[in-house]
């Protein structure tokens, strides 16, 4: 079974560097090789026959995850996989949020990318032990450098309002009153020392609720 993949990447060295990989491994079919994300969209609309998509992350016309959130909405199988330099702890949520299948760091080992996607077109993901063990290793940090504990009550309006919840529908889960769920977001908000909801959210990720 030959299977089809598409390159994606601001960078024409990189590109010729999976090429080179590929290029001995009759399975697999680069059927296009483009820096620009927006050009996957247009060549996606005449054919959806495409298994993986090999993508950077930052680029300039748009980045990886943009692209894959528009893909995976239109065209749910075709798997995603992510090559980057980031490695920060944010990262992985973000990944993981939006469906993506996997990633690797740009300098992962030739070993590794065509594991990474042989797991993936297995139907199962993979993602960097790098990059998790610095996702665990922040949440470690996190957890250990609270100063001001959170009760449980206020564990679960937190996870609540990072799942976008309104102020009613957390109010309704909980069987508390409006008032008293904007109460517990004010608190928040100080004893987080957080700005807004990106704020909280944040915690709420580093505390592992999301």
């Amino acid at each position: 079974m030959t299977h089809k993949i598409i390159i994606v990447d601001d960078h024409k060295m990189f590109i010729d560097g999976l090429t080179s990989i590929f290029e001995d491994i009759p399975s697999v079919d680069i059927v296009l090789k483009t820096d620009n994300p927006k050009t996957v969209l247009s060549f996606l609309k005449s054919t959806c026959d495409i298994d993986l998509i090999i993508s950077d992350i930052s680029m300039p016309e748009m980045d990886g995850i943009t692209l894959s959130k528009s893909i995976k909405k239109e065209f749910p199988h075709i798997k995603m996989l992510m090559v980057s330099m980031h490695n920060n702890p944010n990262m992985f949520h973000q990944l993981k949020q939006n469906n993506v299948d996997g990633y690797v760091l740009k300098n992962a080992s030739k070993a590794e990318l065509l594991k990474a996607v042989k797991t993936i077109l297995a139907g199962e993901n993979y993602f960097s032990q790098t990059i998790i063990n610095v996702y665990k290793e922040s949440l470690f940090t996190a957890q250990e450098s609270k100063q001001t504990p959170l009760s449980s009550r206020e564990l679960q309006v937190l996870e609540l309002i990072a799942r976008e919840n309104t102020t009613k529908e957390i109010a309704d889960k909980l069987f508390i009153s409006k008032h008293t769920v904007e109460t517990y977001r004010k608190n928040l908000l100080l004893k987080l020392d957080a700005k807004n909801l990106a704020g909280l959210t944040k915690h709420a990720i580093y505390l592992g609720l999301l």
